[in-house]
Formats: C-alpha cells, sequence, structure tokens
C-alpha cells in the first residue's frame, strides 16, 4: 500500500478503541481550552496486525467550571493535567 493509499485509509476510516495491556506503557495526550473545557486522549502502540500501531484506549473531557474559566492557558493545562491522571489512575 502506497503512502497516499495509507493516509486515506487513516483519515476514512473511524478510530478504533483497543484493549490495554497493562505490561505495556500508556501515553496520555492532554489539551485545554483556557474559557472552555478539558480533554485528554490515552493511547498505546501494540501489535495490531502485524505491525506496531499506537491505538485509542479512551477519551475524557469536560466543560471549565466559572472559576476554571479564570485560570491562564499554564494553570488550565495544568488543571487539565492533574484532573486526566486523577480520572485514568486506574490505567
Amino acid at each position: 500500500m502506497d503512502a497516499y493509499e495509507r493516509i486515506k485509509n487513516e483519515l476514512t476510516n473511524a478510530p478504533v478503541l483497543i484493549l490495554p495491556d497493562f505490561e505495556l506503557p500508556f501515553k496520555l495526550y492532554i489539551d485545554a481550552v483556557c474559557s472552555q473545557g478539558l480533554g485528554a486522549a490515552l493511547h498505546q502502540r501494540q501489535i495490531v496486525d502485524g505491525e506496531p500501531r499506537e491505538g485509542v484506549i479512551c477519551y475524557i473531557s469536560r466543560q471549565l467550571k466559572a472559576s476554571e474559566s479564570m485560570y491562564g492557558e499554564t494553570q488550565t493545562e495544568c488543571l487539565c493535567l492533574v484532573w486526566s491522571l486523577e480520572k485514568l489512575h486506574y490505567y
């Protein structure tokens, strides 16, 4: 499969959630928008169909509370990190 077809395939297929393998490391991606909300995605690199592939284990998000929307960018990103680690501690 050439690169163009692979990119087209990746962009047109919905991401599939994978089951966690607790023997492998996890990756946590976070994003916070100062006046909007928090979001995170927990990923893991596993062997899928004979190829190493990073898959999504779960997505989480929430709106900011009124008091949190006053935070600066750095504080909001820190809030997002702490919140996501607390929510996903069982992984």
